[in-house]
């Protein structure tokens, strides 16, 4: 609704009628008149002054008066109305209305800048031109004002010539031109760079050259201001994005003349390096070919013999200094920062010299004698340094006020923080050069320089742990476990009872040695860096913030060596713990205080408990554990947690550990008990509790903690277990315990039974997170034979029935750890176990048909428990009832399983039932069923089962394509049990050409069951031959690559070579099937099997990413993902050998797309759209890991993603995932792709469908938009300093919430919803 006095529709006639008082006497009357006359304009229909000349006429002379009013407010309201008229205004009012704008004379005002800040108010409220959008009318009609009368009016010239214009008079000066003359800065060059941000896209060659110029222009003015200048370099790279090549190079031409000249001024050096250094960040790819003939320019103020002839000039004039010799160098520092960052692979050619500038700048004080070599020196040495270089300023006349040298030390900082993340650590020039120049800084007396010092250093050493990291721990994570099914109950449990040790801190730590340059390097540093800390510690001079970037450093240390400071503990112990005791209770020193405690946790996580001084460290972390400051309280209680795991067995079991095991224990028991404790605090203590009184478990640990005390801790737990706000941790207390019992008189009689009925009582509450928890608990409850033995009879049949609610396929998360508990109880007392109940929902769960892998697994692990108990029948009963109503080949397996382990005759049936079944079963799923029982059966009997290769064989001949599947897999499942006896019948069929692709399966299901490998040997020189004559038709080719891939894992010295050699084959069929076989390879063998793929994992995918086949190209990039995926080590150092291959995959290959008649209609096709889509799968994989991240190059790849926002579907949906990542991994980089993301985006958002779409690509569109939006909240919120800076994504934004409201909301509440969860 309008406002109050302003009519909801106004038409000309009302702003005429209010006009007369804009020169009322009265400066509040004029103020409101304009207020109106804004709010009618905002609310009015986009053409009510559209045919009222006169009246628009009227108004802008109104307005021309307002803005030389004498008073502000109604100047200033008289702009923003202006701002208001021209988006209403005709297009023939708005070249005079900007011509007389910019001509106003402010004879009533002091504020020269009036005239120029109100046609900028103009030129940002005009309709502007926005990428990924036609451009409308109004568009084009405001580039033409923009055209015809402001940037003459900014130049003083007619830059495009207006056809019959002959006779006009010429322009007046121009703006630009009267700030040159005057040197007074009228904010006529923001002007310009409003111009170029807003209509940048429509200017035309010859106005960006004019404009250019001018800026050039000022720059080189001797009368223009430094502010002046600086925002004309602001200008200029506002102005870039639009340059035409050639407009560029002349200007790149231009700026190296000029520096060239010999008498060429420190100030116009500095502002042509400042140029630079702004085009670097503006318009990377179009400036980086430039930097191979610009950078040694930048680096010249910079180098050895520019330093000289400074040192002989100051001699000359007594100590006077050249100040702007300083600033350019500082330029030149930033400059190169902003090249190193925008344009790595351009700058590679520098890094040496890059190196030498910056740390020869980084020690860089004038004041004081050189000490290049000079070691850290003793603090008195120090301040007898400090009294010399005082007396040293009085000689030169110089004082530190006047002393800028500091900015240049810190711009070098910078610069070398940037080289660092260019340069792999192991390069020679990191620990060669960069850091020991880094270490001698840090007696840098200049707070902002020495912080910038620490955190460059941080940094090095940070990205070195991340690069030794990643070798390890890319290898132990992507190790994935084998793919053959486990037989047998023991096998199952004990492998999840096993894992959970390992996540319990049991390993005792040592720092590994180093392995290549970087962790030499920083192996080496060590000393120097923990001497210089200390010393930085112990001062009182140094602030908090610093001290916590110290601690902080250190910490990052410990975390790149895993350890480093076994021979120096005290050296960083003693300082910290001071540090910690003197600290205040403001802001700056909780977090200190906090950062302390992450570091005192790293220490004791890699370090043995000999070094790490409990003595010390346990008082002070009781005491900060109580600290007001929650944040501190909590990590406190956190680095507890590491200390208990440092203090108790098998990392220690001196009993001295005792007595602070003893204080750790009180102080767990006090906040868990204090009222006046933060909720957080209080679930760490109660985590910190239950991990104490697990890791004393057995007879080693009752040395540690006294019995009454574990019980006490026990107890609590279980009291707290019944509190809503502590439940959780107490649940995770219970875990830990259970995991780490060694008998049952390591639990309080009762407390077992208590504690599972709890858990079991939330096993259907609302929180997930609880549920799940409650579960693994649980779990871990049962499979531990201590804890299991500690359970009544009357305990398990209550959890039995809570556990059978979650027998449901619809869970498979929760549904597998329950399988898995009735499993553990059905080996002790089967009877309480296999209740009709339970037998209920196993087969629901068989019936369901949707259950594969893990859950499988643990259906199969429970069945065989029951059945090796002897209580299967009434199961197996249930089972044979439901056994059509599933699928088959599950049903079977599970039945097979309970066959076996119940034991022949003694589950009501036998296996010759199901062989006779077999032979006179008409129905196709009865006999699937059979086929699948039988061999499930012989796969697990072994050498010991009846049946032969021709209780399978004859049902390959079989109507049903079902029935001939599932004699194949059975035939299969049997020979993995007895290799000898069904290999060499499965070989002699092969031969016969007849029905391969079945025998093939079989082959395959015996490779992928078969333990026996001794045994599969002496067969395969002619098993592998006869897979490869079979693998040639067309529908044997995928699983004929599967079994050539599992003999090559079998037998990798006799057939690794042998697919080396049939990937240079001329049939691209068998190149096709060898490229799948190494997917099988890479996919399906641990870390082991490497050395076999050391020398010829490079050569192959190489071999095969050229293949020119499309079908084969596509294979290898899912290939070369494999292979990132599970054999990072062997790839990753190659990595830019292989990369282009899937880098030039993404590109669209018109000469893939041709044209399909189907009817009256002609459809494109694109053969190269699933090429394409593997790629972009590898662009997404090489995120995962730090060590893949950081040999990318982050524009290139950049540039391929915002191309796949233009591409296919399912290309597009990818392309947003990688956004998402990237913002996190390449902050920088997304901020300087924002404009183009909007423009890419907005495309997609604003494709349209046809009016005949069908449902399908209805579907689609939804959800690509909904993809789109994500990211864009996701980018609008992580990349907000961008923002900021970016128009285009703003606008982009701003039509999002206006045109996609809906689907926006939705959006954000999904994602908010996920943060919750």
């Amino acid at each position: 609704m309008a406002a109050q006095g302003v009519p909801t529709n106004p038409s000309s006639h009302n702003i005429a009628t209010i006009l007369p008082k804009l020169s009322d006497q009265d400066p509040d009357i004029r103020y409101m008149t304009l207020n109106d006359l804004h709010k009618m304009l905002l609310v009015g229909g986009p053409n009510f002054l559209s045919h009222d000349y006169t009246t628009c006429a009227k108004l802008v002379e109104g307005l021309l008066h307002t803005l030389n009013d004498s008073n502000g407010d109604v100047q200033n309201m008289s702009v923003q109305t202006l701002g208001a008229f021209v988006k209403k205004a005709p297009e023939s009012i708005l070249c005079p209305t900007i011509e007389k704008v910019s001509q106003v004379k402010t004879g009533n005002s002091v504020d020269t800048t009036l005239a120029a800040t109100a046609v900028r108010q103009i030129v940002t409220s005009l309709a502007q031109p926005v990428a990924g959008v036609p451009r409308s009318g109004k568009v084009l009609e405001a580039y033409n004002a923009i055209s015809k009368a402001l940037i003459p009016r900014l130049v003083g010239k007619v830059v495009v010539p207006v056809p019959n214009a002959k006779g006009l008079p010429s322009p007046p000066r121009g703006m630009l031109e009267d700030d040159l003359a005057s040197g007074h800065d009228s904010n006529a060059i923001d002007l310009l760079t409003d111009v170029a941000r807003c209509f940048g896209p429509m200017l035309q060659e010859v106005e960006l050259q004019a404009l250019e110029q001018i800026c050039m222009r000022i720059l080189e003015a001797e009368k223009c201001g430094m502010v002046m200048k600086k925002k004309a370099v602001t200008a200029i790279a506002a102005l870039s994005p639009y340059f035409t090549d050639g407009l560029l190079a002349h200007h790149v031409s231009y700026s190296i003349e000029q520096l060239r000249q010999p008498h060429i001024t420190s100030q116009q050096r500095k502002l042509y390096l400042q140029v630079y250094g702004s085009l670097a960040k503006t318009i990377p790819q179009k400036f980086g070919p430039y930097l191979k003939t610009l950078t040694p320019f930048v680096l010249a103020p910079l180098s050895q013999e520019e330093l000289e002839q400074q040192r002989e000039s100051e001699a000359e004039n007594e100590g006077e200094r050249d100040v702007q010799l300083e600033e350019a160098r500082e330029a030149a520092l930033v400059a190169i920062e902003n090249f190193l960052q925008a344009c790595a692979q351009d700058m590679k050619a520098y890094i040496k010299d890059v190196a030498d500038s910056s740390t020869r700048f980084l020690k860089y004080e004038p004041n004081v004698a050189d000490d290049e070599d000079e070691e850290m020196e003793e603090e008195d040495e120090d301040e007898e340094e400090f009294e010399a270089d005082e007396d040293f300023e009085e000689e030169t006349g110089f004082d530190d006020e006047d002393d800028v040298s500091w900015k240049v030390r810190r711009c070098s900082a910078k610069t070398l923080h940037a080289l660092i993340d260019t340069l792999d650590p192991n390069d020679p020039v990191v620990y060669g050069q960069i850091a020991p120049a880094l270490i001698v800084r840090f007696k840098e007396k200049e707070e902002s320089v020495r912080n910038e010092v620490i955190a460059t250093l941080a940094f090095l050493i940070a990205k070195t742990g991340f690069s030794a990291a990643g070798h390890a721990d890319n290898h132990h994570s992507t190790a994935q476990p084998s793919r053959k099914r486990r037989r047998g109950f023991s096998e199952s449990l004990g492998s999840d009872h096993s894992a959970h040790h390992h996540t319990n801190g049991y390993a005792s730590p040592s720092t590994p040695p180093p392995t290549d340059k970087a962790t030499q390097g920083l192996a080496k540093m060590n000393p120097e860096v923990v001497k210089a800390v200390a010393k930085l510690l112990k001062s009182n001079t140094v602030p908090t913030t610093s001290k916590q970037a110290l601690v902080s450093l250190i910490k990052d240390m410990v975390i790149a060596q895993k350890g480093g400071l076994a021979d120096r503990t005290d050296q960083v112990l003693d300082p910290v713990i001071d540090v910690l005791s003197t600290l205040g209770s403001n802001p700056a020193s909780n977090s200190l205080r906090v950062e302390i405690m992450h570091q005192l946790r790293v220490i004791a996580e890699y370090h043995s408990s000999s070094v790490i001084q409990p003595a010390k460290v346990v008082p002070a972390l009781a005491k900060a554990s109580k600290d007001r400051y929650a944040k501190v309280s909590a990590e406190a209680l956190a680095t507890i947690e590491a200390y208990i795991k440092a203090l108790t067995p098998p990392r220690a079991t001196k009993a001295q550990s005792g007595q602070y095991l003893s204080q750790l224990y009180q102080v767990a028991v006090e906040r868990v008990g204090a009222t006046d404790t933060d909720t957080e605090v209080r679930q760490k203590a109660v985590q910190a509790l239950g991990l104490l009184i697990g890791r004393t478990s057995g007879s080693t640990g009752a040395n540690l903690l006294s019995q009454n005390d574990r019980f006490a801790g026990q107890q609590i737990i279980a009291e707290r277990l019944r509190n809503e706000l502590t439940r959780l941790a107490c649940v995770r207390a219970v875990d830990t315990i259970a995991v780490l019992a060694q008998s049952p008189q390591d639990f309080k009689p009762g407390w077992v039974d208590a504690v599972a009925l709890e858990l079991g009582a939330q096993l259907n509450k609302a929180s997930r997170s609880l549920r799940g928890a409650s579960l693994a608990a649980l779990k871990m409850l049962a499979v531990n034979q201590a804890s299991r033995e500690s359970l009544s009879d009357s305990t398990i049949s209550q959890l039995v029935s809570m556990l059978v609610s979650l027998l449901r396929p619809d869970d498979l998360h929760m549904m597998g750890p329950a399988l898995i508990v009735l499993a553990a109880f059905a080996k002790d007392r089967p009877t309480l176990v296999a209740t009709g109940d339970v037998i209920s929902g196993i087969c629901a769960i068989v019936v369901s048909s949707s259950i594969t892998g893990v859950a499988l697994d643990a259906l199969v692990t429970c069945v065989d428990a029951i059945g090796q108990a002897g209580a299967g029948q009434n199961l197996m009963q249930a089972l044979l009832n439901v056994g059509t109503q599933g699928d088959p080949d599950i049903t079977g397996q599970v039945i097979g399983t309970l066959l076996v382990a119940g034991g022949e005759g003694k589950m009501g049936v036998r296996l010759a039932d199901f062989t006779r079944e077999l032979s006179v079963q008409q129905d196709e799923t009865k006999k699937c069923l059979a086929l699948s029982v039988l061999g499930e059966a012989a796969l697990r009997l072994g050498t010991s089962c009846p049946l032969k290769p021709t209780s399978f064989t004859p049902y390959f001949a079989d109507n049903s394509d079902k029935v001939k599947l599932s004699a194949a897999v059975a035939l299969g499942r049997a020979g993995a049990g007895d290799v000898k006896t069904y290999l060499p019948s499965i070989m002699e069929a092969l031969n016969s050409n007849e029905r391969q692709y079945l025998l093939l399966h079989s082959v395959k299901e015996l490779l992928q069951h078969s333990n026996a490998e001794e045994d599969i040997k002496p067969y395969m020189e002619v098993l592998w031959q006869n897979i490869v004559n079979s693998g040639q038709a067309e529908d044997n080719k995928v699983v004929g690559a599967e079994c050539i891939g599992r003999l090559a894992i079998i037998d990798p010295a006799a057939y690794l070579p042998q697919l080396q050699t049939f990937l240079q084959n001329s049939n691209p069929a068998d190149r096709g099937m060898v490229i799948s076989a190494l997917r099988y390879v890479f996919s399906e063998t641990e870390g082991g099997y490497d050395d076999n793929l050391r020398t010829t994992i490079i050569p192959m995918l190489a071999t095969m990413l050229a293949d020119n086949n499309l079908d084969n190209q596509r294979m290898s990039l899912t290939t070369f993902n494999s292979a990132l995926h599970n054999k990072p080590d062997l790839v990753l150092p190659h990595l830019q050998d292989l990369l282009p291959y899937a880098m030039r995959a993404t590109v669209i290959r018109p000469e893939l797309v041709r044209e399909v008649k189907m009817g009256p209609f002609t459809l494109k096709v694109d053969d190269g759209k699933d090429m394409r889509h593997s790629a972009y799968e590898t662009l997404y994989a090489l995120l995962d890991t730090p060590a893949s991240r950081q040999r990318l190059d982050i524009p290139a790849f950049y540039d391929r993603i915002v191309a796949g926002l233009g591409d296919e579907h399912e290309i597009k949906i990818l392309c947003c995932l990688v956004l998402s990542k990237l913002l996190v991994i390449a902050p920088a980089e997304t901020m300087r792709r924002l404009d183009d993301l909007a423009a890419a985006l907005r495309a997609v958002l604003a494709e349209k469908l046809k009016e005949n779409a069908v449902k399908q690509d209805v579907e689609k569109l939804n959800e690509r938009q909904k993809a789109v939006i994500k990211v864009s909240v996701v980018l609008n919120k992580g990349a907000a300093a961008g923002v900021e800076e970016s128009r285009g994504w703003r606008d982009y934004f701003e039509w999002v919430r206006k045109e996609m409201a809906p689907l926006l909301k939705t959006a954000e509440e999904e994602m908010r919803g996920a943060a919750e969860f």
